[in-house]
């Protein structure tokens, strides 16, 4: 890296998001970016890399497709080099192996000369008079720190593993979280009993994991609040909510109401893949051939309190049944925690909080342009703002929309094309023929 020179761009995070900006990037001669992640490498979502799990949107969602079909840096271009591109034609499905797009990220990664591992941002400072930020890195293989310059700010750093607080230290010999999973399956499957808490496709995934590889006698348990396993919804209607219009008015609306929105869209964004449940289905069918009394129990309407360690080193769990409103516990040797992720301000952010436009709860408000610095020009962010952008925001298909309009922003000019409308559908309130003619007959 070289900290002499004043980056156009530094992006704080490696993720598929920041990955494909820098990609994006890349031939744009004008721009000087750099990009780092404080881990050792790129390995997207390893504890749950299954053999046979695939991308929940199709190939053309990968880091620069949808912003430039063109780029070399597409995931056919990738097959193309590979020498795979006749393999995945021949296998006619568009979802694609999740360690396969690992290794596409990673292809990637190899060709940029502009990313780099191991390095964390400590701390952020900004210069009213230069307009500039000084961002000082630590190289974590030698301890050493130096500053480095940049007219822009782009944080992909990523959600955290989202732990409820009853959970403690010493629950580690007893649960993990399903991003962690693939780590402690060995150790887990030992036991004799194991349960999964979740509702979305982690926990089916590692559910269907586990019921694959049960052990015979072995009890499993899957424990879920909503009152059904539910699936993601596909509906090609439906999938235009996640076209730029759609964002438009969403992000035109109040909070409250852009909240109130969020929480009835969890079949959008938070279900199963239909497949996949249907494959669960199958197997307890099977299964429950030869085992007449299957030791496998799935409780939706079962909303986790809390958890504690027992007399005889096993875990009880502390349930809330949400129809019939009682309590019930259930006792296990193991517990896969499906909790999903959550998204905090990073600590390297504090001496510039004054100009991040932040609301009372504690999230980034982040304007149209996905920028949130109160000039609404200068910091911008990857996946953190589903309250203000709806629940497209965490969707890999919309990460090269989102990059292009950042990269339009900063340049001041359209170097990428930006789809203004792609759906059928009028998402805002359109005027009556009868009202149009009523305005322009009295206009006051």
């Amino acid at each position: 890296m070289k900290k002499e020179i004043v980056y156009d761009i530094i992006g704080i995070g490696i993720g598929p998001f920041n990955l494909g900006l820098a990609a994006l990037t890349n031939p744009i001669k004008e721009l000087n970016c750099l990009f780092i992640d404080r881990k050792e490498e790129f390995n997207w979502h390893a504890g749950l890399m299954f053999d046979d799990a695939t991308l929940q949107v199709p190939f053309m969602a990968d880091l620069v497709t949808m912003a430039n079909p063109a780029s070399p840096f597409s995931f056919l271009n990738y097959l193309k080099e590979v020498d795979r591109l006749y393999k995945f034609y021949i296998r006619e499905d568009f979802f694609i192996l999740r360690k396969e797009y690992n290794k596409y990220c990673q292809w990637v990664l190899s060709q940029l000369d502009n990313c780099y591992f191991s390095y964390e941002v400590v701390a952020i400072t900004f210069d009213e008079g230069a307009k500039l930020y000084s961002i000082l890195v630590q190289n974590k293989s030698t301890d050493e720190a130096e500053w480095y310059t940049a007219k822009h700010i782009v944080l992909g750093v990523g959600n955290t593993p989202n732990l409820p607080s009853y959970v403690k230290p010493e629950h580690a010999r007893y649960v993990c979280h399903a991003s962690d999973y693939l780590y402690k399956k060995k150790e887990f499957t030992e036991r004799n009993s194991i349960t999964v808490i979740g509702s979305g496709q982690s926990a089916a995934e590692v559910f269907n994991d586990l019921l694959l590889n049960r052990r015979e006698g072995a009890e499993l348990n899957w424990f879920s609040r909503p009152d059904r396993f539910f699936p993601m919804e596909y509906s090609k209607l439906t999938l235009e909510l996640t076209s730029p219009e759609y964002v438009d008015h969403y992000h035109s609306l109040s909070p409250a109401k852009r909240e109130s929105i969020l929480k009835g869209q969890n079949s959008l964004y938070k279900g199963i893949n239909y497949d996949l449940i249907n494959s669960i289905y199958d197997t307890l069918y099977q299964q429950s051939v030869d085992e007449e009394n299957l030791p496998v129990t799935l409780s939706p309407c079962s909303e986790l309190l809390g958890m504690e360690e027992t007399m005889d080193k096993s875990i009880r769990l502390h349930f809330y049944h949400t129809q019939q409103e009682r309590r019930f516990s259930k006792v296990t040797d193991a517990v896969i925690l499906a909790t999903g992720y959550s998204y905090s301000i990073p600590k390297c952010l504090e001496n510039i909080r004054s100009i991040i436009h932040v609301s009372e709860n504690g999230k980034y408000v982040a304007a149209r342009n996905y920028s949130i610095d109160k000039a609404g020009k200068t910091i911008f962010i990857q996946n953190g703002e589903l309250n203000t952008h709806g629940f497209v925001t965490p969707d890999l298909g919309m990460g090269a929309y989102r990059n292009a309009s950042i990269i339009n922003t900063i340049l001041g000019y359209d170097y990428y094309k930006v789809e203004k409308r792609i759906a059928f559908q009028n998402f805002t309130a359109t005027p009556l023929v009868n009202e149009i003619t009523e305005l322009a007959v009295n206009p006051n």
